[in-house]
């Protein structure tokens, strides 16, 4: 193998060594953000030694959960995809399952390959590896993108075959689920790489323009959308689209192969974090998410020296940031708004044309509202929303203790919860209306309550969600001044938040009742978190170390 800053093809040797780096130098940031994590929950980190890092026996537990983690990611996302596919394909009225999960499969694949690619994705990884480290980029690049590819066909080959089996597939068509995918993946990396020779401009995934939203949106529309429909590809048209596949990623090798500059895209690919880290300086110990949302952050905000506000107090420097930030709030919340709309109205045209329909959505409508506890958690702004809070305002207040005295605090807290609330309710009250809508439009229920209470819930879904999420950034402020996240708690919170959200989904009750437990219960909680936060807020609320 030729020296770090060659180009050489890894032999057996190469491979194993590159490897052994990568996985070294993954697993170290990844054992010391799980030590930090430890030391940031309540109770335990009190427990654990103040030479944490030094302890061999936590070092080791620390290694075990790195290598669960490695395993769960690699088959997680897969799991849950195959889950949704074969879920799609049982719901559809199609008589024959296999063939529409082998076109739900053909789409959503072919979209997955040029949407995640692995190549082309600037990741904290890459950055250590090829621009601190200098390590050669070929090498690198090839030994890791086949890692990449040898977990994707694993994770199919699992997959495939328990999902297959669900819809009937024969087995030599659940094998070639793995080899399809591997050669879309490898297809959509030389075809970019092709791009980069032609032009000089490197493809980046985390970069993208409004023709790609616009073929995402077709794309998904044409996966989920005309099998409600019933058009979808034959059982052989889709076969013979995924052998064609399968050659042209296995060509695809050669170019991948063959490419000689490597080390040249990844260091247009890591331009701008470089430049941001030569900004903030290295040894801050700033990670690349926190760089990349600080860099994404300030995109967000409208430099227009025209903003400004009447107001005074906090209530001038809310509307200030509400306006500035426009782009992240208002704007993303009305995108959703009208994708949930176009959504019922294409559920409202599908009962129309197909009234079979309509007994088994007025059932659903009327015993599945639990499912949209996951939704609306999916499409709430909180997150977005405290980030940008911190990124952009708090960051720089936290440091005046004016700024964090109980009646100010809770005054803020009030103003900002308020403006979370109207952002988030206009997605929210265009669900609740359209399952409304949805309800009369299947069939109706002979008790009226049912059309006030899918939208009153689902409006109170959202406040919830809203609240849930500015409370635990005021009790558990989980970011450094260097925008680092470094709470461990307020990760564990927000893993506990999605996995209780998903389980709703699996709870049937009757509309009635849940609508109004979901409606006395965001109401409770609104009530305990403003008493949680005018408490404990001026303790917890503040910069981390």
């Amino acid at each position: 193998m030729s020296g770090p800053h060659g180009n050489g093809i890894p032999h057996g040797n190469g491979i194993g060594k590159t490897l052994r780096i990568t996985f070294s130098l993954r697993n170290t940031y990844r054992v010391n953000n799980i030590l930090y994590a430890l030391k940031q929950i309540p109770l335990i980190g009190r427990i654990l030694p103040e030479t944490l890092y030094q302890e061999r026996g936590l070092k080791i537990l620390a290694n075990v959960i790195s290598v669960i983690w490695e395993i769960f990611s690699a088959l997680a996302g897969k799991g849950i995809y195959f889950l949704i596919l074969s879920g799609a394909a049982a719901l559809y009225p199609a008589s024959e399952k296999g063939p529409l999960f082998l076109y739900l499969m053909v789409v959503c694949t072919v979209i997955g390959g040029f949407v995640n690619t692995y190549m082309f994705n600037p990741t904290k990884d890459k950055y250590y590896a090829l621009i601190l480290l200098r390590m050669n980029a070929r090498s690198y690049t090839l030994v890791n993108y086949g890692y990449a590819i040898a977990k994707l066909m694993a994770a199919y080959l699992l997959f495939g075959f328990l999902a297959g089996g669900l819809v009937d597939l024969p087995w030599w068509q659940r094998a070639l689920l793995p080899f399809f995918a591997a050669g879309v993946k490898l297809f959509a990396a030389a075809y970019m790489l092709r791009d980069y020779e032609k032009t000089g401009q490197a493809s980046n995934e985390n970069k993208v323009g409004v023709l790609y939203w616009i073929a995402l949106l077709v794309g998904l529309t044409a996966a989920f959308g005309l099998p409600a429909l019933n058009i979808f590809l034959p059982e052989i048209a889709s076969l013979i689209f995924m052998a064609c596949c399968v050659a042209a990623g296995a060509f695809s090798i050669v170019k991948i192969l063959r490419f000689a500059s490597y080390r040249e895209m990844y260091q247009e690919l890591l331009r701008d974090w470089m430049d941001q880290m030569d900004k903030s300086g290295i040894s801050s110990g700033a990670s690349k998410n926190a760089i990349a949302a600080r860099m994404q952050s300030e995109k967000a905000i409208s430099m227009d020296a025209g903003i400004t506000s009447s107001r005074k107090g906090f209530e001038y420097l809310n509307e200030l940031f509400i306006k500035r930030h426009q782009r992240i709030l208002w704007k993303a919340s009305e995108k959703i708004a009208f994708v949930c709309l176009v959504l019922v109205l294409a559920a409202l045209l599908t009962l129309q044309l197909y009234p079979a329909a309509r007994p088994v959505t007025n059932e659903l409508t009327l015993q599945f509202l639990p499912y949209f506890v996951f939704i609306l958690y999916a499409i709430n702004r909180g997150t977005g929303f405290t980030q940008a809070l911190f990124m952009n305002c708090d960051n720089s207040l936290l440091t005046y203790s004016f700024y964090k005295k109980p009646g100010q605090i809770l005054r803020l807290f009030r103003i900002r919860l308020r403006e979370i609330i109207k952002i988030n309710l206009l997605p929210a009250f265009v669900i609740g209306a359209g399952l409304a809508v949805l309800l009369f439009a299947s069939g109706g229920t002979d008790n009226p309550i049912n059309y006030a209470v899918l939208v009153v819930s689902v409006l109170c879904m959202s406040v919830f969600f809203s609240v849930h999420y500015l409370m635990i950034y005021y009790l558990l402020q989980p970011y450094t001044a260097g925008a680092e996240m470094k709470s461990g708690t307020y990760r564990i919170v927000m893993i506990v938040t999605y996995f209780v959200c998903y389980l709703m989904m699996r709870v049937q009750m009757p509309t009635l009742i849940f609508g109004l437990m979901t409606i006395v219960f965001c109401v409770a909680y609104s009530v305990i978190a403003c008493v949680l936060v005018y408490r404990l807020a001026p303790k917890t609320f503040k910069l981390r170390l």
